[in-house]
């Protein structure tokens, strides 16, 4: 069978997966989940049919806790069905997944995992909203990457309907619902042969019928409810058995193979960190570059969170194992310590007491990645050099600087980790400019040849449209598995003038970058009109320097503001990914692809502004001197409070992850009147 080869995010991963399988999907859009409803939706509008000939039935509703109403209804009517779901939406929720689950109701909930709005609300990924559910009875599988995220929906969707538990089948929202990658794509025989009709047809005879009547829904008093709910145990404790094994018949069918906890590094590792979802590649790369310094250490990957595998993570624990930091990306407030964390010390305390493990490792909790916070080896590190101290930290933080409670540990940057083969770009745009959609197109465009691999993310403000973005784009020769920000970058495109006087472009520059402006100036006036600061960080990281006047290019060609094919056409020609010749011929067959249904007129247009770019694009010329490196200034009028000059500002200026915990309100509570 020949594997498809396909750019897609994690959103558009697991939804193929989990529209193949589900007759209903009720869905009820919410960030960052909102893809793989929006994509349920076109597909049963193209009449794409799922794995049974049938097209789904996809039904939005009016509230999360409508589309979990339907659901529970559709399965008590003996469909398939499923929901697409994350943070407050997974809450409304709950009330139904506890009713679902009592009932041994085969289902997964896809969820793109999102802060809880506490005191104030984020759109961005952690796990406080599955840490949540996790009472519920469902069980839970978590991915770390796109690939996973399509592959464990399969093993979900196929032992929900072995076992009867239902399931949160869960990925990190936007780290990786929104990454861009190339993934092998399942065929349709692989996701049948994992599905056997036979736990169809008996999930179909379990619905209520008025042909073979039953009761179900009823109310329980003190003599029987106790048992009720333990009557459920031999159900619970088939999962992690079945997981496995679909995961290796998953294995033996694709070569991709899963295991309920899997640990990567040395094999007599002294110091190990234990995590779940995406931060899981982040931990695999650090272990391997320490461990090449002759450091003994590891990573453990759950994947079953629920109900966990307490035998495998015994099994996979070197036994050499002397000190452990469980990473959690939730806060629980006032607990003993996060969710993960007392799950690793239940497990190791039950092993003790069975003399399945000789000693009990030294164990620290750590916080990590709320609200889409970075985790970059960096910050591993850090953590694997917490460990190593004389007396670790039982609990910490890291990626924030708490001068409050003192728990966030130092972190220092520890060099590019990443292969020299990699070309690593970062674009600065304004929502809705284009520029993000330009990116997804050149991804596409390179990621779809035979011998590159490609990975887009895209960082956004909540607010979205006409607010800053940043892309961030990595090509190469090998599969790319790097959840974090590019920190060195060999081309950057500012599609912005403003961005040039505003903005650090070259914080994350290799030396000897090359960087594009998209400059409002005839090619001469370019270096004059730029800061002394970004010049003289141009002198100092040798950068060689392109200019276009997009806007100019556009109007000649009759495009209006829309500057996107010609920043991305100047992309192509300044990388070196591709031959120049090649690279312009793949533009203009995208553009043929993109924009045929508007009519000849329209793709002339394009194709003629593609053509005038490399005509335009102009290399500036350096001139002898000395500027001074200065730092950006805040982009604010003089004068404000102490809190609009360190909190404001820095939020502003980008630097909002550097401000300290003691300047941050406690309870949310902000002064109005400071955008004056």
């Amino acid at each position: 069978m020949k594997h498809e080869l396909i750019m897609v995010d994690g959103n558009e991963a697991a939804a193929r997966v989990a529209y193949q399988l589900s007759e209903v999907c009720a869905i009820y859009p919410i960030t960052p989940s909102s893809t793989m409803a929006e994509l349920a939706d076109a597909w049963a509008a193209e009449g794409q049919t799922n794995l049974w000939g049938n097209i789904p039935t996809v039904v939005e509703m009016q509230s999360e806790g409508g589309a979990a109403g339907t659901v529970h209804g559709a399965l008590q009517a003996g469909a398939l069905a499923t929901t697409f779901t994350a943070s407050q939406g997974l809450m409304l929720m709950l009330p139904n997944m506890y009713k679902i689950a009592g009932e041994l109701t085969s289902v997964v909930f896809h969820v793109a995992a999102r802060s809880l709005a506490a005191q104030g609300l984020s759109i961005f990924g952690d796990h406080q909203d599955v840490m949540a559910a996790r009472s519920t009875g469902f069980a839970m599988l978590a991915s770390g990457s796109v690939q996973e995220a399509q592959d464990l929906a399969l093993v979900a969707h196929s032992v929900t309907l072995q076992c009867r538990v239902p399931f949160i089948h869960f990925f990190d929202g936007f780290r990786t619902s929104h990454e861009v990658n190339k993934i092998v794509a399942l065929h349709r025989d692989e996701i049948r042969a994992l599905i056997d009709n036979d736990w169809v047809r008996a999930h179909r005879a379990r619905a209520l019928n008025p042909d073979h009547p039953v009761m179900r829904g009823t109310a329980q008093n003190p003599d029987t409810y106790f048992q009720s709910r333990e009557s459920v145990n031999p159900f619970y404790e088939a999962v992690p058995a079945r997981v496995q094994q679909c995961m290796e018949s998953l294995g033996e069918l694709t070569g991709r193979h899963y295991r309920l906890v899997e640990y990567h590094g040395a094999p007599d590792a002294t110091d190990v960190i234990v995590l779940m979802g995406s931060g899981a590649a982040t931990a695999r790369t650090t272990v391997d570059w320490l461990n090449l310094q002759d450091r003994k250490t590891g990573v453990l990957v759950i994947r079953l969170y629920r109900p966990f595998p307490v035998q495998a993570l015994l099994d996979a624990l070197p036994e050499s194992v002397r000190r452990i930091a469980v990473l959690d990306r939730t806060k629980e407030p006032g607990a003993g310590g996060e969710p993960l964390l007392l799950d690793v010390q239940s497990a190791l305390i039950d092993g003790l007491q069975r003399g399945l493990i000789k000693r009990l490792p030294w164990l620290s909790g750590g916080r990590y990645g709320l609200s889409s916070k970075e985790f970059p080896p960096a910050m591993c590190a850090a953590v694997f050099e917490e460990l190593a101290s004389d007396a670790p930290r039982p609990r910490f933080t890291v990626g924030i600087v708490d001068d409050v409670s003192g728990l966030s540990l130092a972190w220092h940057p520890i060099g590019d980790l990443e292969p020299p083969s990699r070309v690593r770009a970062l674009f600065f745009g304004l929502g809705a400019d284009g520029t993000v959609g330009a990116n997804k197109n050149s991804i596409k465009i390179i990621g779809e040849l035979e011998g590159f691999h490609a990975q887009g993310y895209f960082v956004y403000d909540s607010k979205k449209s006409g607010s800053r973005t940043v892309s961030h784009l990595r090509f190469g020769p090998e599969p790319i598995d790097a959840p974090w920000l590019i920190e060195q970058a060999s081309f950057i495109g500012c599609h912005q003038w403003g961005f040039a006087l505003s903005v650090d472009l070259l914080e994350h520059a290799a030396e000897g970058a090359t960087l594009l402006l998209n400059a409002p100036y005839e090619p001469d006036r370019v270096w004059a009109e730029l800061p002394e600061r970004l010049r003289a960080r141009i002198r100092a990281l040798d950068i060689r320097l392109y200019c276009i006047d997009g806007g100019r290019v556009a109007e000649r060609n009759g495009m209006g503001n829309r500057i996107n094919t010609i920043m991305q056409t100047c992309f192509f020609a300044l990388a070196g990914i591709l031959p120049r010749d090649e690279a312009i011929a793949l533009i203009k067959e995208s553009i043929e692809k993109s924009y045929a249904r508007k009519g000849p007129e329209v793709v002339e247009r394009n194709f003629a502004a593609v053509d005038d770019t490399l005509a335009h694009l102009h290399q500036v010329v350096i001139p002898a001197g000395e500027e001074q490196i200065s730092d950006y200034p805040l982009p604010l009028a003089p004068g404000g409070s102490e809190f609009v000059q360190r909190v404001t500002g820095e939020m502003l200026a980008g630097r909002g992850d550097l401000i300290p915990v003691s300047m941050l309100p406690v309870d949310g509570t902000y002064p109005t009147a400071t955008s004056r």
